[in-house]
């Protein structure tokens, strides 16, 4: 009986791998939008919080007034990322809920994004 229990845990942790691999590779191809200065300052994340682009409009950029654009540049991006984490968590939250029932305190895999 303790070699059908270990045998049926083993499956679980490859299928676990699975899901993993393929939400890494989901995360790596969302994009997620962060903006400040009501969308004058735009930041686009994948679900791995790699930065893909920042648009500017020009009506913003002022060269008396760099500091406002680099506060801008930031809300942006910090808004960005952490939308990617919730998005992530979320994925995750599938993936371990499904196949662990939830765990309280919540799952930290190290690698991942939150």
């Amino acid at each position: 009986m303790a070699k059908s229990n270990m045998a049926g845990q083993f499956n679980l942790l490859q299928k676990m791998q699975k899901e993993m691999e393929a939400l890494q590779e989901r995360l790596e191809a969302i994009q997620i939008e962060g903006t400040a200065g009501g969308g004058m300052v735009s930041v686009r994340v994948n679900g791995k919080q790699k930065v893909l682009s920042v648009t500017i409009d020009p009506e913003v950029v002022d060269s008396e007034d760099v500091e406002m654009l680099e506060d801008l540049i930031v809300a942006a991006v910090n808004q960005a990322i952490d939308k990617s984490r919730e998005t992530a968590q979320e994925e995750m939250q599938k993936i371990a809920g499904g196949m662990l029932g939830g765990l309280p305190g919540g799952l930290k895999i190290p690698g991942m994004p939150f």
